[in-house]
């Protein structure tokens, strides 16, 4: 690219690309393991990756791991399960089990690391067929535990190692791209921006989280594209240019960020090859095949979206908003990316409502992000007069920042560290250039090179305290939501997944106090969370849980009841209210009906019968306690809804002919007396 300042005489400038600066001229042709060479700089960025999140491989399921990986059963069916994946939206295997539609804007089809995750489960040892509907119930609803909770750990554990050599394999993968195409003569800039890539701390979510896995195939197969097709230009080898186009279908496949190749592939031909405009857009033409295929693909399998879905607040976070706050929160938004790429503190794995609050135009940050991006659009059109390929980078930043900032398409949540993983490549770009330029502008000389080394010392050793202190968080729900709870405490999906935490926590304490603590904590965090968002099905059934745990089932009934008029669907619901009806069994027999208390029993089993009125049980004692009240009458209907519900209980078979007995014997005695 041009430069405004003279070459060094021992240099040749080249029109389209940048010159090795005066500093580092020495250091061309780079002799092997240098720090110019490819070799070395790849085994440093790859063992900073490596470092960075193995401890990851701790970590067991988090987030949307439970939806992708563990309850889809398409991937528990390991190999063979692979056709469904490819057919079926990312969700679909979740959205059948909530008994459900597609409830996110656009759908989500992006089969490829779902794929590898079902190639995984097959030599992990997928579920047999036999269990395998009881099995993922059981996970849908209450957990595992025992042998098959450490199976799924264990296999959690591989998979997170896996997770991390897919990003070690990425990194060395884009340093490579960022040497061949974008700083070919200036490998120390490609160096310090894949190095900046790779520690930052806002990719922890993607590699730390199973699930975004995504993300990092995206944009790896995006990297092969432009290697390939570069290659293909330089050699006119047509595998070359097959390869370049297969990795950009296998980049749609993992995410649909590869739309930006739209754009960007014709941009770098024209930056970084002096390709004309035409030329550049006529290089591009093959690959509209590989689009068309996969929107033909994307069409078939997702489905229209469901039709309430777009009321529920976690499925549009601006659906309280006024068109005018909704457009200003988006555009405020966006510029959080920015900061956080910057300074890196607080994370959190979630912004959902109401982490985010609200804004109009009378915000000073809503005009503040329209100063920054109108400025970043404004350079980056200047710097093509130039061929600069500082408007490679903001390109790269605000083309992908639009595929997610809602201002143009709904994507169902207001922001994500994950979702600016492509973005923040153009700004390690930039960040690279600019810390480059400053030490040959002020540190020139034979000390520039080792200043320079301390400085990135200085920046890694921070960033790799943040990153591995942050993938400890992804360990669990637990552990991850009650972390950022600190930062969004008014989220009503973080309150939500605390108190699940919290609830399940209450399990495994050895005395009543603890637990009773634990399920307190667990009533005031729905609490809260209910007043932010009064229609949240989980939270009014979680607290349900928690009320029956305290043993409090008014308050029980109360909250399931409250989730059944929103859902009456719910698949988890009749599980629940069993596990109520039959606390009502007990509490009727053992509180009453042993003492002889039959009509206060009879009161305890009518309220349960209210709750679930498909429990055999709770019509058989109520039955029992009728009888033994002298009422046989309503004894022997009690019964027969029992024998109904439940065809072979012969208990309630020999109370139906003890009643009947029993009011032939009172009959025959009236007519003895009469």
């Amino acid at each position: 690219m041009a430069k405004n300042r003279k070459p060094s005489s021992s240099v040749v400038l080249n029109p389209v690309r940048e010159v090795t600066p005066a500093i580092f001229e020495n250091a061309a042709p780079a002799k092997p393991f240098s720090i110019y060479d490819f070799k070395l700089q790849a085994i440093i960025i790859g063992l900073l990756a490596f470092v960075f999140y193995i401890n990851s491989a701790l970590n067991e399921v988090a987030h949307d791991d439970g939806i992708v990986i563990v309850k889809n059963e398409y991937v528990q069916e390991g190999i063979s399960g692979i056709p469904k994946i490819l057919t079926r939206d990312a969700y679909d295997s979740y959205y059948r089990q909530l008994n459900t539609v597609n409830q996110l804007s656009g759908g989500r089809y992006r089969p490829l690391s779902i794929v590898t995750f079902a190639i995984e489960q097959q030599f992990l040892g997928p579920i047999s067929r036999d269990n395998m509907d009881s099995v993922l119930k059981e996970n849908i609803a209450y957990g595992v535990r025992g042998d098959q909770e450490k199976k799924l750990n264990r296999d959690m554990h591989v998979r997170h190692v896996i997770n991390v050599l897919w990003y070690v394999f990425s990194v060395v993968v884009l340093l490579y791209f960022l040497r061949y195409i974008v700083f070919k003569k200036d490998p120390i800039i490609a160096f310090i921006a894949a190095l900046i890539f790779t520690i930052h701390p806002i990719h922890t979510e993607v590699v730390a989280n199973v699930k975004s896995r995504d993300e990092i195939m995206s944009l790896l197969f995006m990297c092969l594209t432009f290697i390939f097709h570069f290659k293909y230009i330089e050699q006119k080898k047509p595998g070359m240019l097959a390869a370049a186009l297969g990795c950009f279908f296998l980049a749609f496949l993992s995410k649909e960020y590869a739309i930006t190749m739209i754009f960007l592939m014709p941009l770098s031909l024209y930056l970084f090859n002096g390709f004309t405009v035409r030329k550049s857009i006529q290089s591009f033409l093959p690959y509209i095949a590989v689009i068309v295929v996969y929107l033909a693909l994307r069409f078939n399998v997702v489905a229209p979206m469901s039709e309430n879905s777009d009321s529920e607040v976690l499925n549009n976070p601006y659906v309280f908003a006024s068109p005018s706050e909704k457009l200003a929160t988006e555009i405020s938004t966006s510029l959080n990316y920015l900061k956080l790429l910057i300074f890196p503190h607080p994370l959190s794995a979630d912004y959902s409502y109401n982490s985010i609050p609200y804004v109009d135009f009378t915000n000073l940050m809503v005009w503040l992000s329209l100063l920054v991006h109108g400025g970043l659009v404004a350079v980056m059109f200047m710097g093509l007069k130039k061929r600069s390929f500082i408007s490679f980078a903001i390109a790269i930043y605000l083309l992908h920042l639009a595929l997610v900032c809602n201002i143009f398409f709904d994507i169902g949540a207001t922001m994500g560290e994950r979702l600016i993983y492509h973005s923040s490549l153009g700004f390690a770009m930039a960040v690279a250039w600019f810390i480059y330029k400053i030490f040959e502008k002020y540190v020139p000389g034979p000390m520039s090179y080792k200043v320079m080394a301390v400085f990135m010392v200085a920046l890694i050793l921070p960033a790799g305290y943040a990153t591995i202190k942050r993938n400890a968080d992804w360990k669990n729900d637990g552990t991850l939501f009650e972390a950022d709870l600190k930062v969004v405490p008014n989220s009503v999906l973080v309150c939500a997944n605390v108190a699940a935490a919290y609830i399940s926590r209450a399990d495994f304490q050895k005395n009543d106090k603890d637990k009773n603590d634990y399920l307190n904590r667990a009533v005031a965090l729905l609490d809260h969370a209910l007043q932010i968002h009064p229609d949240m099905v989980a939270s009014y059934i979680n607290r349900g849980i928690a009320y029956y745990k305290l043993g409090d089932m008014d308050k029980a009934k109360a909250n399931l009841d409250s989730a059944k008029r929103r859902y009456p669907n719910y698949p988890t619901l009749p599980g629940i209210y069993k596990l109520v009806g039959d606390d009502y069994v007990k509490k009727g027999w053992n509180e009453y009906g042993k003492k002889g208390m039959y009509p206060e029993a009879i009161a305890v089993f009518r309220k349960g019968i209210q709750i679930d009125s498909t429990n055999a049980d709770l019509w058989y004692n109520l039955g029992g306690a009728l009888y033994s009240n002298r009422q046989l009458p309503e004894a022997i209907e009690a019964w027969k809804v029992a024998l109904k519900l439940k065809p072979d209980y012969i208990k309630a078979q020999q109370g139906i002919q003890a009643a009947t007995m029993g009011m032939q014997a009172m009959s025959n005695g009236n007519v003895q007396k009469k």
